[in-house]
């Protein structure tokens, strides 16, 4: 597999976090080329691949009407743009051996765990993903002066834009997926789904808001004052959990200032302060099925894991989810026992960055090792292989995206975690019965995730 890695990086830069901090700027000539005729605003390689089978990126969708939808509202579920293709082929159980080079492990364990029900429909590949143009302006700024710093655990010379375009090891790729563009502010409406391996559900509902502040227009680091993201949850039922609501202060540089968050408990009728809601923690009302870090396919502190830029490949990804996006089909559309209804589920062929972690001596995690497969065109990560302490993959991660194109972003629609061992799985993310998305240009300010906010929102 290996051999067909576009490109591997030398293992020596990867094991001096110091170096890389010192070393980590783009190169003039690199910085030149955002959005020329090699690569992309966001480093991705512009041209298709050989055999066609991956096209040039041409800007991706930048409007509703670019998508073909002049007179989408923000709010609505977003009709697909491609809803006139066809499946070019479909790989299962008995014919995955003449597809293994294009599989993460995780889908051939979902192949080998559920050989009569679990398949991938492959269509062509669309490279949707577009963002603003003062992102890309801000990428190209930030590309030339953006470091980690000297441990790892966090990011200085950055603001707006992807830091690490070019990115020399693991840590750099995994905080371009951190940092990554996700629209200003918003609202939104999910549901969650904790299956069992009966196929039995009960859908945890949960009111989001957030200000990403990092990506906010105007923002320096000085007034970023190492927030990245304010975010606050609420879960609106079933109503045994009713009324909890979790706040977060996402920080930019976690050795200077750790995740700052707290919980109303609306049964205490109090708030507290929730340091354990980072790293292997389980997530809130997932039944232990996912860890707090696997919230957004990864998010916060990096600093358990060793992580190494294995090169850049062609896989099949979740992409241009629109049908599981989509109002037209129910919870029990999608929900079913083992895993979801792939009828339902898009895979097309697209480069992607692999990252592999592993923890470090001396610290701890629930997953020993996890491979990160992050898409070159929007720094989403797409898929993970989660291993236990045996090396044997345990949980297996999906993120079934879309071009929010209202905005535009791209970002998860639904996000899996499938537990190979117990057969259940968790799903975040529904929102096919919720009247609306993400409610994107939210009237929302700092001072609405103070703590008496939290209060306020918890005793609502």
């Amino acid at each position: 597999m290996m051999k067909k890695l576009l490109i591997v990086a030398g293992a020596a830069a990867f094991l001096s976090l110091v170096t890389a901090s010192i070393h980590a700027e783009a190169t003039a000539e690199q910085v030149a080329s955002l959005g020329g005729d090699t690569h992309t605003p966001y480093g991705a390689i512009r041209a298709g691949n050989a055999d066609g089978s991956i096209p040039e990126w041409t800007g991706g969708l930048t409007s509703a009407a670019d998508a073909g939808f002049p007179g989408f509202k923000t709010g609505g579920h977003h009709p697909d743009p491609y809803a006139n293709d066809d499946v070019l082929y479909t790989i299962n159980a008995q014919n995955m051996g003449q597809y293994v080079e294009l599989m993460t492990e995780g889908q051939k364990a979902m192949m080998r765990s559920y050989p009569d029900t679990f398949f991938m429909n492959v269509y062509p590949s669309r490279r949707s993903a577009a963002f603003p143009q003062r992102i890309y302006d801000a990428t190209k700024l930030t590309a030339a002066s953006a470091r980690l710093i000297p441990s790892g655990n966090g990011v200085t010379g950055a603001v707006i834009g992807i830091p690490f375009p070019f990115p020399k090891n693991g840590l750099e790729a995994i905080w371009n997926h951190v940092l990554r563009y996700r629209a200003e502010k918003a609202y939104r409406s999910i549901g969650q789904a904790a299956v069992t391996s009966g196929g039995k559900y009960t859908v945890v509902k949960f009111a989001d808001q957030y200000i990403a502040n990092y990506s906010l227009p105007g923002m320096t680091e000085e007034a970023m004052d190492n927030v990245v993201i304010y975010f606050m949850q609420k879960i609106r039922s079933p109503a045994r959990l009713a009324g909890q609501v979790l706040l977060v202060h996402e920080t930019m540089d976690q050795d200077r200032e750790p995740r700052r968050a707290w919980l109303y408990n609306p049964g205490q009728r109090r708030v507290r302060r929730a340091p354990n809601v980072a790293f292997d923690s389980p997530r809130t009302a997932s039944d232990g099925l996912s860890t707090s870090d696997q919230f957004d396919m990864f998010n916060g502190s990096p600093e358990r894991y060793n992580w190494t830029l294995v090169g850049k490949k062609e896989m099949l990804i979740p992409y241009n989810s629109y049908k599981i996006h989509s109002k037209d089909l129910t919870y029990k559309d999608i929900l079913r026992a083992g895993h979801i209804n792939q009828e339902h589920a898009r895979y097309e062929k697209h480069r992607v960055w692999v990252v592999d972690a592993v923890v470090k001596p001396g610290s701890r995690h629930l997953y020993k090792r996890r491979t990160f497969f992050i898409d070159e065109d929007s720094w989403q990560v797409m898929a993970v292989d989660c291993y236990d302490n045996r090396d044997q993959i345990w949980r297996v991660q999906e993120g079934h995206s879309i071009n929010y194109y209202d905005q535009p972003s791209f970002w998860t629609t639904l996000e899996l975690t499938i537990d190979l061992q117990s057969k259940r799985y968790l799903a975040i993310g529904l929102n096919n019965e919720e009247p609306n998305t993400y409610i994107f240009g939210a009237d929302l300010k700092q001072s609405d995730f103070s703590i008496s906010a939290l209060r306020r929102a918890g005793t609502r």
